[in-house]
């Protein structure tokens, strides 16, 4: 299976400009996220680095000569909208893009299935794609990845013994805690505390009180939005000495921010994008560059996971339409089980099995120096094995 890189895809596109196409006028793209809601601003980050994307390949000719539409649906992040939006624009869309909410994408997802919509989810509930579902594919690394993730560098760093808190309201938390569970006999680690919490909450004390004498030598937080800032802020005030961990929701400027210096010193995962500075020169740092340019260039800032996310997606989409040879559903979908392509999220190698396509190796554990994210040592060393076999 051919490997194909974003450079050699964008000029693919160009080149394309009178191939068929397999109709006429533009190609139309439907984007369901968070503009509003909690989830507001992972959802307008994934719109800024799709749109950046559609921008990208329309000033190259568009993909076999047809030029990018995207059609832009707010979910509010409520999984209901975004049932009313993907049947509002389904008949009038080639695919589909997103949502970010986990809860809303495992909402629209059956939506898709049913009426034959190539679908890639922005969520990375694990639930989405576990059963196969012949047109849902997901593009940010599932839940249970991550898991696997920091209980591989807990087994390096000879952790043993670990406190787990998760949003029981959250599809992505539930997953990750429960591929957690799960995996960590694999690694060698016990879970000497596991508590729950919901969105809402807004004092995480009680949970640190019943942490703090487990013999836990760190504290892994499943959380998403508002409740990973809060638990940040709390949990370095409250003095308890257990290292905290948190997942990629937390790899943004948007935790970042508002966390301001208590964020020093935390273990935060992310997608390989996120510390593209970090990487050796390579096809992998070229395509991270790609998006990270331009869009600091445009937005001020840095592409954080989400914007990841999103540009990704769409690199993925545009590839499988071209291998299709047009829109037809049916081939845009057999296009995207024989994807191999590298993106800002890493290397995805879809198959009629894999409708996630990324494994854990292209995931990151960083901590925050500086208020910016440097990969850890051992995940300087495993990148660069990842990306030098890639």
């Amino acid at each position: 299976m051919a490997l194909v890189s974003v450079p050699l895809l964008l000029s693919l596109a160009a080149a394309c400009g009178d191939s068929s196409g397999g109709g006429s006028g533009p190609i139309k793209v439907g984007l369901i996220t968070s503009l509003t809601g909690n989830y507001a601003p992972l959802g307008t980050e994934d719109k800024k680095a799709v749109e950046l994307a559609v921008e990208q390949f329309n000033a190259k000719g568009g993909v076999l000569g047809r030029k990018i539409e995207i059609v832009f649906r707010d979910d509010k992040t409520q999984p209901d909208q975004a049932v009313l939006a993907l049947n509002a624009i389904k008949r009038d869309v080639d695919a589909v893009l997103g949502p970010v909410f986990s809860n809303s994408a495992l909402a629209a997802e059956p939506i898709a299935q049913r009426d034959k919509i190539p679908y890639l989810s922005l969520a990375p509930a694990t639930e989405q794609v576990k059963p196969i579902k012949s047109y849902v594919f997901v593009t940010p690394a599932l839940s249970a990845m991550y898991a696997e993730r920091y209980l591989q560098y807990f087994q390096h760093e000879k952790i043993t013994k670990i406190a787990v808190a998760h949003d029981s309201k959250s599809g992505y938390s539930v997953a990750g805690h429960e591929s957690t569970l799960q995996l960590a006999p694999k690694y060698g680690v016990r879970v000497v505390k596991d508590e729950s919490y919901e969105t809402t909450t807004g004092d995480f004390s009680p949970i640190f009180t019943r942490i703090k004498d487990s013999g836990a030598q760190a504290f892994l937080f499943w959380g998403t939005g508002a409740p990973g800032v809060t638990v940040t802020k709390q949990y370095v005030a409250s003095g308890v000495r257990i290292p905290l961990m948190l997942t990629a929701s937390q790899a943004s400027t948007l935790w970042l921010k508002p966390v301001g210096a208590a964020a020093e010193g935390i273990t935060v995962q992310s997608a390989i994008g996120v510390v593209g500075d970090h990487l050796p020169a390579g096809p992998q740092k070229q395509i991270i560059d790609q998006l990270a340019g331009p869009y600091k260039r445009k937005h001020g800032y840095a592409p954080p996971q989400f914007a990841q996310d999103g540009y990704s997606a769409a690199l993925l989409l545009f590839e499988a339409i071209k291998k299709a040879g047009g829109t037809d559903a049916a081939k845009v979908q057999k296009a995207l089980e024989t994807m191999d392509l590298v993106t800002p999220n890493g290397r995805f190698r879809y198959s009629a099995t894999d409708h996630s396509g990324l494994s854990p190796e292209y995931i990151s554990v960083n901590t925050v120096k500086n208020g910016q994210f440097v990969p850890t040592d051992w995940a300087k060393e495993q990148l660069a094995k990842t990306v030098g076999g890639g």
